[in-house]
């Protein structure tokens, strides 16, 4: 059974017709959920973990996106893909370490791994402002944070959301720095050997 579509009507444009400009800015008294992506309205884009990481950045630049959720063979999140690990250290260190060349690193070989992963949970999500958002990213030193929330009446999590410190950048209209903090002395002096 085909579907019937019907032209709508249409007109000239006017002579005093202005452009409507977007309200997706934002301040940092905000509400956070004015600068998470919504999973509920945006779809996730995902990559097998086996994939190579060329294949991945091919697919963040058609998907338009800087993020990919790795998916293993039976579906399930192993960890997230970004558009700094494909370009950042971690395939070079990947080949000192393993050899090989640059088209033959996979996603999984330098994939932060769910592991490593950190999460928000949506009830504090929703009464966080966008400035305690920024303050948890700095503390993980991660340019992605996930929302997890519970559906009614089961006991699984799952990822309805993602904070993004490009998005939030872009909708502040600022730069947000996330040079990671020193937890223990160890780091901070560590931290601070490297500025000598």
């Amino acid at each position: 059974m085909h579907t019937q579509f019907k032209s709508l009507s249409y007109s000239d444009l006017s002579n005093d017709t202005q452009l409507a400009h977007s309200s997706n800015t934002a301040v940092q008294e905000d509400s956070a959920l004015v600068v998470m992506t919504d999973l509920n309205k945006i779809k996730a884009f995902t990559i097998e973990e086996t994939a190579t990481i060329d294949f991945a950045n091919s697919k963040m630049i058609a998907s338009g996106v800087r993020l990919l959720f790795v998916m293993n063979a039976g579906d399930v999140l192993v960890g997230l893909i970004t558009a700094s690990d494909l370009f950042g250290e971690s395939p070079i260190t990947h080949m000192q370490k393993h050899g090989g060349r640059r088209e033959n690193i996979l996603v999984q070989d330098i994939m932060t791994p769910r592991t490593k992963l950190k999460t928000l949970q949506m009830t504090d999500v929703i009464r966080a402002r966008v400035g305690d958002i920024i303050e948890t990213m700095k503390d993980f030193g991660r340019q992605h944070i996930l929302v997890v929330d519970r559906q009614d009446g089961k006991s699984n999590e799952r990822i309805c959301g993602l904070f993004s410190t490009t998005q939030i950048s872009r909708q502040l209209g600022i730069e947000i720095n996330l040079s990671p903090r020193a937890s223990t002395f160890a780091e901070f002096k560590s931290s601070m050997e490297s500025y000598s």
